[in-house]
């Protein structure tokens, strides 16, 4: 007989002992359940309610008498109707106790029991008639002879019955007990012999399969012991134990194949640390170097004898790491080894991923490091696996990449920009550039001045911004960008200007947009070769210094006085020096047409449509360089913003019956004192009341004041003042209407919001009006 089945035989017999000694053990649980159920169910539960009956016939009495020495009688007469209730539930608990007889004697006593209930109710109604008919000593006389009789008639048999239940309930219970006896005896006396039976088998099973077991095991042991794998154990048996035997001689042989396959594996290891073209070392504890690592570590790092070395002398010490980092990192590299795996997961973000290394002789090299754990059966790090690759080249190469990839972005930023307006732009930014140098050198030497100084320099880099954006060239839009959030902290907490380290940041962040222009400028005049060419399409344009220009209107000016000058010819001469002097004047509809064509990505960017801008005048007008510099930065604040905050998405100016695109209207006028230029959107307006909430919420007007719409209005020139939400790379920042304010005083001009009168205060329309001295402008 197999192992197996000897087993199974034993299994088998095991099942078969519980199943019998279980059946038998539910049979009588059941048995006893029912007579448990029986008692407690039906036995006891009668019992209970024949004691309740000698209650229920009290209460009866009880009632009687009450009717018997009522007052009057109305009360007598509910008593008695109380009466006839009590009587039916003295009835039906009587049918409920026949229902409950379990003998013959108890349904006798019952039946007896309602017999006499009805002679005794009947006395009760008797008595009742003579106590409504006023015959008061007649009832009491019947109640005391009649009723009293029938009542201990009654209670008599009400007791025998309770007698019978008693009776009847104290048998079923040592029934019960008698039965739980037998049960227990029952089940011991099984139990034992299914123990006896097993352990027999048991025994039986144990001197034939533990002892050759055991005799395995020895034999297992000393070829353990004696590392010996070509010792086999003599197979006796071809049952489960004999084919263990067997199983055991194969995995033997197994383990010696194994170890000449691990011997052959360590062989190809060390051909491969030989041989592959990557630094690679194991760390132990201590953060010293395994003996065991590739020879091209040595080339990489240009020197031999690496082995017990420490991997902070042999690397950090000379690379560019922070004296921070190098902390974290050996912090980290201690906390990993010996330790669980999780330690590497969480603390692998402070393993450098990347050191620039100096050698002897000034050398740097770009050193990539990958790291990963060792780990024990258990899971602990046992080392740390260390890879390191020269990617010095790989670096160099990935810059000037980088540097061609920036290139050619601004190459196909600047060709989406017309070179004379490339050029107006940057000579315009270097002139705000400038001024913003100066501007921190004043706020760095002077608190008093900060204020008016920052609101300068948030005016000029918010232009710089606003035109970057305008003509998409977005390295120097991103570089403004910063240093504005740097004047929005400024501005909201000037305790900033305390910090040591900021005159340094700020003139870092300005230099970084010089540098982006600088970057454009390059690319515009060096690759693209449009640093001094005429504008793309004016082949008839000729273009002269400044100072050429004035060299011939002085000659002109010297010939026109010459005493032979006619007066013909010096009216002539005279008007061939102003149009010299105003050569360079620009077109009032280039200056708007330059920021216009901007409006269509920022209305994609907006989710809006594109808007028509219109500009009337009665006679075409040009406006001189600094004007036109002016003009083209205020108009560039005025426009974006008439879109932003003004013009309302496509769905709502559908809703107020308005096409979808909106209308930007310019109108200018020029006459001998001043040029006028008026500009309106047929957008939602100025909300004022908003306006006023915002200006009250600065501080700008006060609590109690209640200015005049006009007045209101023109708080949106307020520095630093906004009713936009939330600030936007478009608006926000409330510098717009401040910059372009700035912009026409610096002309010395002068802008006011002009109200359409009779309009909601939540909705007016407005113009904004420009007023310059008419010797910035000439009529072209």
């Amino acid at each position: 007989m197999t192992v197996r089945l000897r087993i199974t035989l034993l299994i088998v017999l095991a099942f078969l002992a519980l199943c019998s000694v279980g059946g038998f053990a539910l049979y009588r649980s059941a048995e006893g359940a029912r007579q448990v159920k029986r008692v407690t169910e039906g036995v006891v539960p009668s019992a209970i309610h024949s004691v309740e009956l000698m209650g229920q016939l009290k209460d009866v009495q009880m009632a009687a008498l009450g009717m018997v020495s009522a007052n009057d009688a109305d009360t007598a007469q509910k008593l008695h109707e109380q009466l006839v209730e009590r009587k039916a539930v003295l009835q039906k608990a009587l049918q409920k106790q026949l229902e409950e007889a379990d003998s013959d004697a108890q349904r006798g006593l019952v039946k007896e029991a309602a017999m006499s209930l009805e002679n005794y109710f009947a006395a009760i109604d008797d008595t009742a008639r003579f106590k409504l008919a006023g015959q008061q000593d007649a009832a009491e006389a019947f109640m005391a002879a009649t009723v009293d009789q029938y009542l201990r008639e009654q209670g008599q048999m009400i007791e025998a019955i309770q007698v019978e239940k008693r009776r009847s309930k104290d048998e079923a219970i040592g029934s019960l007990n008698a039965q739980l006896e037998h049960t227990t005896a029952a089940l011991l006396g099984v139990g034992a012999v299914a123990l006896l039976g097993l352990a027999a088998a048991g025994t039986m099973l144990y001197r034939q399969i533990v002892r050759p077991i055991r005799e395995m095991e020895l034999k297992m042991t000393e070829i353990a012991m004696s590392q010996d794998f070509s010792h086999r154990l003599p197979v006796t048996r071809m049952d489960e134990i004999g084919r263990s035997l067997t199983a055991f001689n194969a995995m033997v042989e197994k383990i010696q194949e194994s170890s000449e396959l691990v011997r052959r594996k360590t062989a190809d290891i060390q051909a491969m640390l030989h041989t592959i073209p990557q630094g690679i070392l194991t760390l132990q504890a201590g953060r010293t170097i395994h003996p065991e690592y590739s020879d091209h570590l040595t080339r990489i790092l240009q020197e031999g004898g690496i082995a017990g070395r420490t991997l902070d002398a042999l690397l950090f010490d000379r690379s560019d790491l922070s004296a921070d980092a190098r902390a974290q990192a050996l912090a980290a590299i201690d906390a990993c080894i010996g330790e669980d795996e999780l330690n590497f997961s969480f603390n692998a973000h402070l393993l450098p991923q990347e050191l620039q290394v100096r050698f002897d002789g000034g050398r740097v090299k770009v050193i990539e490091l990958g790291w990963s754990p060792i780990t024990a059966a258990d899971g602990t790090v046992e080392r740390l696996l260390l890879s390191l690759r020269d990617v010095t080249e790989l670096r160099e190469l990935a810059r000037d990449a980088q540097a061609r990839k920036e290139d050619l972005a601004m190459v196909g930023e600047l060709l989406g920009v017309a070179a004379d307006k490339f050029r107006q732009f940057a000579d315009s930014s270097v002139r705000l550039l400038q001024d913003k140098r100066a501007l921190l050198e004043t706020a760095a030497s002077r608190p008093d001045a900060r204020p008016d100084a920052l609101a300068a320099l948030f005016r000029h880099m918010h232009t710089v911004k606003g035109n970057a954006r305008t003509y998409g060239l977005l390295r120097i839009a991103d570089a403004a960008h910063v240093a504005e959030q740097r004047y929005a902290a400024l501005r909201d907490d000037p305790a900033g200007w305390d910090d040591a380290a900021l005159q340094a940041t700020l003139q870092a962040e300005l230099e970084a947009v010089a540098g982006a222009l600088q970057s454009y400028v390059r690319v515009n005049d060096g690759t693209l070769g449009r640093g001094a060419a005429p504008a793309a399409g004016d082949a008839q344009a000729v273009r002269l210094p400044r100072a050429r220009i004035d060299a011939l209107c002085a000659r002109i000016g010297t010939l026109a006085q010459d005493p032979g000058c006619t007066p013909d010819h010096r009216a002539a001469l005279q008007r061939i020096a102003n149009a010299l002097a105003d050569a360079d004047a620009a077109g009032l509809d280039e200056v708007v047409d330059g920021v216009a064509a901007s409006l269509p990505a920022l209305a994609r960017d907006l989710g809006k449509e594109s808007p028509e801008v219109v500009l009337q005048s009665g006679v075409p007008v040009a406006v001189k360089p600094q004007a036109a510099d002016a003009l083209r930065n205020a108009f560039m604040h005025l426009l974006r913003n008439a879109l932003d905050h003004g013009i309302e998405p496509a769905a709502e100016r559908a809703a107020h019956g308005k096409p979808a695109a909106g209308r930007i209207r310019i109108d200018t006028a020029l006459d001998a004192q001043e040029l006028e230029i008026r500009l309106a959107d047929d957008g939602r307006g100025l909300d004022l009341d908003r306006i006023q909430a915002r200006a009250r919420a600065q501080g700008l007007i006060a609590e109690d004041a209640a200015p005049a719409p006009e007045d209101v209005a023109q708080l949106i020139f307020a520095p630093g003042f906004s009713t936009a939400s939330e600030v936007t790379a478009v608006s926000g920042r409330g510098v717009g209407m401040d910059a372009v304010k700035a912009f026409v005083e610096s002309l010395g001009g002068r802008i006011q919001l002009v109200l359409a009168g009779g309009a909601p205060r939540a909705a007016t329309p407005f113009e904004t009006v420009l007023r310059l001295p008419a010797h910035w402008a000439v009529a072209a």
